[in-house]
């Protein structure tokens, strides 16, 4: 399985959109997306650094994507 990498959060949410999420909304520094056929919403904080390796990991988690999916969207 491939290392995580460093990823910054905007980088990600067009990474989700490419996907099929969608920024339902903002809620202070967190874009808060939603897909269609996936009913919880994926919370991605939005801040000027690379998000840390354990919150990358819960989020494609959350959205079921793999790590090899990642790199090959980026």
């Amino acid at each position: 399985m491939p290392k995580l990498l460093c990823v910054k959060p905007k980088r990600l949410i067009k990474v989700l959109k490419k996907i099929g999420f969608f920024v339902d909304h903002i809620s202070g520094s967190h874009y808060i997306l939603y897909r269609d056929d996936h009913s919880l919403p994926i919370s991605v904080p939005f801040h000027n650094k690379d998000l840390k390796t354990g919150t990358l990991a819960g989020i494609l988690k959350q959205a079921k994507l793999s790590r090899q999916k990642l790199i090959d969207l980026l």
